[in-house]
């Protein structure tokens, strides 16, 4: 890594405005890799000629049978892939929208065989290629304009372009919306402490990174063992404490056990010096020596989500390390720890993109959340921009706004050393899997780690897959139990019980196990109905002790005294 002059910081600041943040010389050595090597590469292209003949022989065959047996009867000669929802209505089979949707998804296998295979390209470089064409094909797929879409245009027939009346409102509504820098329509309803986040609890810690909260039990009696939750910084703390029916936080509560939670602050310029070792002192081990005051000589539970599973991860190896067993065990839901193959978010972290958001993070002091929003949205761009667009501009359809999209909308911002530290150690170098990761001046490795895991991964995470979640099977010789749910990185977790088409697997390798890799372990881990937060109440259960009488509520003695109800003050700061 070399320094930027100041010049160089000013000038790359720039180009991030322009760019939505992304760096367009990692882009562009992207293609040129491809090009090129396609170029030098005449038995790839004879192989491409020979798949575009093939497809339009294949276009031809189906016309002709639209023709003989009606568009309706026809067998389509290519289907979608199984997630693409895009052309499901049956209207996609009458004329000519049949034979347009088959002309494009055509077109999208021939192309993914074009971006993919070319001997040479760099691993990177090809997968970007690939990404970035399959965006640009999104933009003209038939199902984003008006002319082309025919459950669009029946709607418009047949309520006489109310539909678009409406539509057009919904865009004037959002475009005054994004200019005023308020949040989407319905946000509102969702009121911090009031609608969400309204576990009782009071703050019994507040430093200038974060609040620890203790939360009122419902029981009569607890679990002697507390529950420490590290959620991720990059987003607000109450996706665990959402609405009262969906709350994780309320339901282990409410399961016997005393549960504490970090709240980290909404960083400003002040917090721009503010790096991992600050979030591992002023966040986890200030908390854990809370809990230590408020619950003497009790183990802890900790749980961490996202980031901070991957912050609970350092600082549990840091502890094995030093000797210090202050822990009962180790939760981690949707936290990556080795990050040599981190799914899609990969194609935004090299060391030009790295390079770029560094300088950016350098001259205002932190990386707000709408600089980070545009590479999370064309991770699924259909989900997350071409639905919404289709349903609310074409259809006039304004989906309700719910707990958990309102949480999504209540941004988060990121300290400039702490983030470019982390996708430095961690997302480039892998330091962390590979044993460099300092902590206090001394590496740490997951293999010291022999404490019990739990860890969820989420079947359609596209922010930590749960392939590269599951490698901690081979970086740590503990128990661990492995639990693979349905829904993604967020929706899979907020995963309450009755909650509807929810299912998991799980198996647990125990200690001097022979590993599995996961598509055994797929094979072999038992699939279960419902939701997996009861499976994870038991195995917390298991692992603590005989209930007790209640904690009290912080330890002013000891300097932990109550300071505010619950939520707090931080997760208010805009």
């Amino acid at each position: 890594m070399h320094a930027l002059s100041p010049l160089d910081v000013q000038a790359r600041a720039a180009l991030a405005g322009v760019t939505g943040s992304l760096s367009p010389q990692s882009a562009l050595l992207a293609w040129v890799d491809w090009a090129t090597h396609l170029v030098a590469s005449p038995g790839k292209q004879s192989d491409l000629a020979a798949l575009g003949l093939e497809q339009a022989s294949t276009l031809a065959g189906y016309l002709r049978e639209c023709m003989i047996a009606g568009p309706g009867q026809a067998h389509a000669c290519i289907e979608p892939p199984a997630r693409d929802r895009r052309f499901a209505a049956p209207e996609w089979r009458s004329w000519p929208f049949n034979l347009w949707h088959q002309a494009f998804l055509l077109n999208q296998r021939w192309w993914e065989a074009a971006t993919g295979g070319v001997p040479g390209v760099e691993r990177h470089h090809e997968t970007m290629v690939a990404f970035a064409a399959r965006q640009w094909l999104d933009v003209f797929s038939p199902g984003n304009q008006l002319a082309t879409n025919p459950v669009a245009l029946r709607r418009t027939f047949e309520e006489g372009g109310a539909n678009l009346r409406r539509g057009l409102g919904y865009l004037v509504d959002n475009i005054e919306r994004r200019l005023a820098q308020q949040p989407p329509a319905g946000v509102e309803n969702f009121q911090v402490g009031r609608d969400v986040a309204v576990t009782p609890g009071k703050v019994v810690l507040r430093n200038r990174l974060m609040e620890l909260i203790q939360y009122t039990p419902t029981t009569a009696q607890v679990h002697p063992e507390p529950v420490l939750v590290i959620p991720a910084w990059i987003m607000k703390y109450y996706i665990l404490d959402l609405s009262p029916h969906d709350s994780l936080i309320g339901y282990l509560v409410a399961q016997g056990f005393t549960v504490f939670c970090i709240s980290w602050k909404n960083p400003g310029v002040e917090e721009r010096e503010l790096g991992m070792d600050d979030y591992l002192a002023l966040g986890f081990w200030a908390g854990l020596d809370a809990i230590n005051a408020i619950a003497p000589g009790a183990k802890v539970h900790a749980t961490g989500y996202c980031l901070g599973g991957t912050l609970l991860s350092i600082a549990a190896a840091a502890m094995a390390r030093d000797g210090d067993d202050r822990l009962a065990s180790l939760s981690l839901f949707t936290a990556q720890t080795d990050f040599s193959e981190p799914g899609e978010l990969g194609l935004f972290i090299d060391e030009s993109q790295v390079t770029l958001l560094e300088a950016q993070m350098q001259q205002q002091g932190y990386l707000r959340a709408d600089q980070m929003a545009g590479a999370f949205q064309m991770l699924r761009s259909y989900d997350l921009i071409w639905s919404r667009l289709i349903s609310e501009y074409l259809l006039g359809e304004r989906q309700p706004m719910n707990d958990l999209m309102a949480w999504n909308a209540d941004t988060t911002r990121m300290p400039a050393k702490m983030h470019a530290q982390y996708l430095r150690r961690l997302f480039l170098n892998d330091d962390l899997s590979e044993g460099r990761y300092p902590v206090r001046g001394r590496p740490v490795s997951l293999g010291d780690i022999t404490l019990p895991v739990f860890s969820v991964g989420t079947e359609s995470d596209h922010v930590a897959p749960w392939r590269s979640v599951y490698k901690l099977h081979y970086l740590s010789p503990a128990e661990l139990t492995f639990v693979l749910t349905t829904g993604g990185h967020n929706a899979g977790i907020v995963s309450e019980p009755g909650h509807p088409r929810r299912s998991y697997r799980v198996k647990t390798r125990h200690k001097g196990e022979g590993y599995l890799d996961a598509d055994a372990w797929l094979e072999a881990a038992m699939r279960k109905e419902g939701s997996w937060w009861p499976e994870w109440s038991q195995w917390l259960r298991v692992r603590s002790g005989t209930p007790v009488d209640p904690p009290d509520t912080g330890a002013a003695a000891s300097g932990y005294p109550v300071i505010d109800d619950a939520p707090g003050r931080y997760v208010r700061e805009p």
